[in-house]
């Protein structure tokens, strides 16, 4: 299996505030529809952007690591046969947040696997 990350950028889910609540229900129905399938891993969104960085030695300072207009605004990770199958999701998943989904192949890793 092949394991996928969907994700959109910060600021790219533009509706109005009063369709939040449905937002959210479309976005947790497909969340409940990609776990009965066996494919979802885990996912999320983040509060308001404040990263921070954090250095080898554990100093800790204001982020980014790189400033930059783009931040993630959340994501899917998902695991699935193929990129067709991948896109499918992502196509569910944008459809339920109102806004694009960037879709990318992660590297198979052993060691960072359950």
């Amino acid at each position: 299996m092949r394991r996928f990350i969907i994700s959109f950028n910060d600021g790219d889910m533009k509706f109005p505030m009063e369709e939040l609540p449905q937002v959210a229900d479309d976005s947790h129905a497909v969340v409940r529809e990609a776990k009965a399938a066996g494919v979802w891993i885990f996912g999320g969104g983040f509060f308001e952007d404040r990263p921070v960085v954090v250095n080898e030695s554990g100093l800790v300072r204001q982020g980014p690591i790189q400033a930059s207009e783009v931040r993630l605004g959340g994501f899917s990770v998902i695991e699935v046969e193929s990129e067709q199958d991948a896109y499918f999701w992502a196509a569910k998943i944008a459809k339920s947040c109102r806004c694009d989904q960037e879709v990318r192949e992660m590297i198979y890793d052993p060691e960072s696997t359950n």
